[in-house]
């Protein structure tokens, strides 16, 4: 082999590999649905510019060594180096490369050997190793999800609770856990897993065989992935929290949001729902409703305290979590508990010392500033409470926000309309609602951030010691 033709192949699999790099990176962001990347990424542009661009060019040019080395391999690695949520290496990522890598060193062998390496190709073992990873995967996935089956049912005595809702699912879960942990053994779900491959690996790796009471949240894009959950699991007991306007995109109308979260009462096991006001009316034997029964609510900076009834007698409760709006969230926790055969006082003594979830609401004192981190919350109530509760601080008020993702413009003036009225600094980051953000926001300093990598320096240039900052959402910057 000439110089020349060993450079052109090494080329082609290097350009292969960074493109096929590229796919899988969007892949993983977009749950491996190729139509997702290719019909609803949130920024279509960047499919232009990484990989079609540099499809076209690779031939056009007709110097593959020069273009690939000198060009597009350090431009796709400045992309990922910004990235804030780069590409996690699990077992089917490292088996969609491999394959790419063999299928590419294998038709470029057979290219040359008929002497026809000067038209090394390039879509085609992109396209045999998709189609051969997905074989692969969806093999994979009949084999665990009967895997994860079995699993579950071996364990006679174990209890399911299964909660989902368009806001709130991972404290909802947290709080159950905590709560049910001071009687039970209890597992639930890590982080924000709740997709079927998700569960179904969880239930596999990590699911204890000595549990008592297994917690799973359950997320959906499309009609029938709650089901296929409940299907799964066939949950005894199921949580649908509040239902409202997200994730819009996908489901179009608030009807057929409300239709996929209930589609997790379709258990064959179920003895009881709890289900909040804002989904459904419709009675049933075994529901129960909830969300209109706190009383006496008192949220501050300091904790929570409110009243709840329970068996027609009247309890208060207080606990450090913040926000207002999380006691729905400790509500379904503490009819789940109370449903279990758990005491009020155990109960009281559970919601006391309940601890903020990670990123929702969690309050951080450091340099003599308050940090509210909201940064996993992404619904409007969670963060018009966050605004609510910086109100009550004395001193100058932050706020990082990117806006509401996956909703409505109007949602978003709303939250506007609610920071206009209290802070006096207004980070945006992103450019998903940057233009609606940069026409409508009053406040007295705003400052745009398109590179979340600036954020750091922008907080150490703008704030100082005696401020509130509120980091509402944070959204990756692929979106």
């Amino acid at each position: 082999m000439e110089m020349t033709q060993l450079i052109a192949f090494g080329a082609n699999l290097l350009f292969v590999l960074a493109l096929g790099w590229y796919l899988i990176t969007n892949l993983q962001w977009y749950d491996y649905r190729i139509e997702r990347v290719v019909l609803r990424h949130h920024k279509t542009w960047w499919h232009a510019l990484y990989f079609i661009i540099p499809f076209i060019l690779y031939y056009a040019l007709g110097v593959y060594g020069p273009f690939v080395l000198v060009a597009y391999i350090p431009f796709l690695y400045l992309w990922h180096a910004k990235l804030d949520k780069k590409l996690v290496l699990t077992w089917r990522v490292k088996r969609f490369l491999i394959l790419l890598f063999s299928i590419t060193l294998f038709l470029n062998i057979l290219l040359m050997l008929k002497g026809l390496s000067d038209i090394y190709s390039v879509f085609i073992p992109l396209a045999l190793a998709y189609l051969a990873s997905w074989g692969v995967e969806k093999f994979l996935f009949l084999m665990y999800k009967r895997e994860a089956k079995h699993r579950i049912e071996a364990m006679q005595d174990l209890t399911i609770i299964c909660v989902t809702g368009s806001y709130g699912k991972t404290s909802m879960k947290n709080f159950i856990a905590q709560i049910l942990d001071e009687k039970f053994n209890v597992y639930a779900t890590p982080r924000s897993v709740n997709t079927l491959g998700g569960i179904i690996r969880d239930v596999n790796e990590s699911l204890p065989l000595n549990t008592q009471v297994y917690i799973c949240e359950a997320g959906a894009r499309e009609i029938g992935d709650i089901y296929a959950i409940t299907q799964l699991l066939n949950p005894q007991i199921v949580v649908v929290g509040k239902v409202g306007p997200q994730h819009l995109e996908y489901f179009k109308t608030l009807e057929r949001i409300k239709q996929t979260k209930l589609e997790i009462i379709h258990s064959n096991r179920l003895q009881k729902a709890f289900i909040h006001t804002s989904v459904t009316d419709v009675p049933h034997d075994k529901v129960t409703f909830f969300g209109d029964e706190i009383k006496n609510l008192d949220a501050t900076l300091e904790g929570t305290d409110f009243d709840l009834s329970l068996d027609d007698v009247n309890h208060h409760f207080h606990t450090s979590v913040l926000g207002g709006f999380q006691t729905m969230n400790i509500n379904a926790a503490i009819l789940i508990a109370h449903e279990l055969g758990m005491s009020v006082e155990e109960i009281e003594k559970a919601v006391y010392h309940l601890k903020s979830v990670e990123h929702r609401l969690q309050r951080i004192d450091a340099g003599g500033k308050i940090i509210l981190d909201d940064g996993y919350n992404g619904n409007i109530d969670g963060m018009l409470e966050g605004v609510r509760l910086c109100s009550l601080h004395s001193g100058r008020k932050v706020i990082v926000t990117p806006g509401l993702v996956e909703s409505t413009a109007e949602l978003n003036s709303q939250l506007i309309e609610a920071i206009n009225g209290v802070f006096d600094v207004a980070i945006i980051t992103g450019e998903l609602n940057a233009e609606q953000f940069k026409s409508e926001l009053k406040v007295n300093e705003v400052v745009m951030l398109a590179d979340k990598g600036q954020l750091v320096k922008t907080l150490g240039e703008v704030t100082r010691a005696g401020d509130i900052i509120l980091f509402a959402n944070d959204a990756p910057n692929f979106i």
